[in-house]
């Protein structure tokens, strides 16, 4: 059985989740909390046991992803809450995914929330609490350095991957893949996906009724949101 680096100090609290840095350099413990936030923070409240359902199913997407040959941060889970990382310097840019059109996108294109898309459009936002992770292109994330050429072709490259990978293992559960944010870093001078994979960061819908399985339940006061998490790692699980 490998041996668990010792947990040291936090150096870092979001919204979701807090990183501790360990007796190895090189990895940190991830901590899920049960905190709730939407609308960068103006809405906070709390969903009793996500940081546990979250922590479960970020490593069964990502255990997936890794068999497919995605390298991420993931090393293993350790307890309920808590996640051996690899510590990356991270890319201050969002990548979202979209296969169906909702949420943002739907309300600054004036369109109806459903609308399948044609093909699956990638966007960036610069990474900025304060600023309300304002939408960017790709020139402002070469032109201000935050990532190189190569680095952001190979981040559209694995954004792709993961997308094709996550919706056809959905697809088989009864689960679309609406949406979902991405975040990458560089670890020993790769690039590597980052954060967590869950309800929080996913819009899942049911393939039959479209119910929502994900955090949109609490964005928009719908209940049972507990039961959603709930419901989603029972599917991701089989």
């Amino acid at each position: 059985m490998e041996q668990t680096p010792q947990k040291l100090e936090m150096f870092y609290e979001g919204k979701a989740k807090k990183l501790y840095t360990t007796s190895d350099p090189d990895l940190v413990i991830a901590y899920f909390k049960d905190d709730a936030t939407a609308f960068n923070a103006k809405k906070r409240g709390t969903i009793e046991d996500k940081g546990v359902v979250n922590n479960r199913i970020s490593e069964i997407f990502f255990r997936l992803l890794e068999r497919e040959g995605i390298k991420t941060h993931f090393v293993r889970r350790l307890n309920d809450r808590e996640m051996l990382c690899r510590r990356l310097e991270i890319v201050p840019v969002e990548v979202v995914v979209r296969n169906i059109l909702a949420g943002s996108m739907a309300k600054r294109l004036g369109r109806e929330e459903g609308e399948a898309l044609k093909r699956p459009v990638i966007e960036y936002y610069y990474k900025s609490d304060a600023l309300d992770d304002p939408l960017i292109n790709a020139d402002h994330v070469l032109v201000f350095g935050w990532a190189t050429t190569g680095e952001l072709r190979r981040i559209d490259t694995l954004a792709s991957r993961t997308n094709d990978i996550m919706r056809r293992f959905l697809d088989e559960r009864g689960i679309l893949l609406v949406d979902f944010k991405l975040e990458f870093g560089r670890h020993k001078g790769e690039i590597l996906l980052g954060d967590e994979i869950c309800p929080d960061t996913c819009r899942f819908w049911d393939k039959e009724t479209r119910k929502k399985l994900d955090k949109d339940r609490f964005r928009r006061d719908l209940g049972e949101v507990e039961d959603a998490y709930h419901e989603m790692l029972a599917r991701v699980s089989r």
